[in-house]
């Protein structure tokens, strides 16, 4: 049974994997924001989590905290990327360190939200989880803690742009609402542009930057200093 669900039927399904039921019913208030009609189960550990999944109708969203009893951590996150690749899977954790947070967002996380986020950051963030975007914490990119952390800038003795990878202005601009986390869609809605001018201009970023997806475009992007995280 859900934890709460309207009695018109649910116009988004959520699905919280957290073992903590403070956790659980602080993170189920903000989703009950997300929409007028939110369907929510909660689940203690990533089997329980996967089982409501397969057994049941498969969420829209997933939130998954990363310390779990049982299954835990990245490996819980990537089994379920594998178990269910289309739902997208936003990460809950109370460690912010950089390192969990870019392990997590490379291993497919669709977001991370720090446990200590306020409850509008978090809004935000499914909101745009939900329109197919990806959040990035700017504020745990750039410090792990307590002490400033320098994302990594261009590559030792590399001096690229966006001219020397052979991206137009116009393709510059798409990975900069990429490295925001924007969808194609909102990609089309902020630049004016067709759906269809867009897809080609996206595959011509990860083509110039030898990646396959946009969270990889994101950080192969700071890592060459094009962009800034952060911001």
């Amino acid at each position: 049974m859900p934890f709460w669900a309207s009695p018109q039927g649910p116009d988004v399904r959520a699905l919280v994997v957290d073992d903590h039921p403070l956790i659980q019913e602080a993170v189920s208030n903000v989703l009950r924001r997300l929409e007028p009609q939110v369907a929510i189960d909660v689940a203690g550990d990533c089997e329980g989590g996967l089982d409501l999944a397969g057994h049941g109708t498969e969420p829209d969203l997933v939130l998954l905290d990363l310390s779990l009893p049982g299954l835990s951590g990245i490996p819980a996150l990537k089994l379920w990327r594998r178990r269910y690749p289309g739902i997208p899977v936003v990460v809950l954790s109370a460690a912010t360190d950089q390192q969990t947070v870019l392990a997590a967002i490379g291993a497919g996380a669709a977001g991370f939200i720090p446990k200590s986020a306020s409850n509008a950051v978090m809004l935000n963030a499914l909101r745009l989880v939900l329109a197919g975007g990806r959040y990035l914490p700017p504020e745990v990119l750039s410090r792990s803690g307590g002490d400033e952390v320098t994302l990594p800038r261009a590559r030792q003795g590399t001096t690229l742009s966006i001219e020397t990878l052979g991206l137009s202005e116009r393709q510059a601009e798409v990975l900069k609402l990429i490295a925001r986390g924007a969808s194609n869609k909102v990609i089309c809605r902020e630049l004016g542009l067709a759906e269809r001018t867009v897809k080609a201009h996206v595959t011509a970023v990860f083509r110039a930057l030898k990646v396959t997806s946009r969270t990889q475009a994101a950080i192969e992007a700071s890592k060459l200093g094009l962009v800034d995280l952060r911001r």
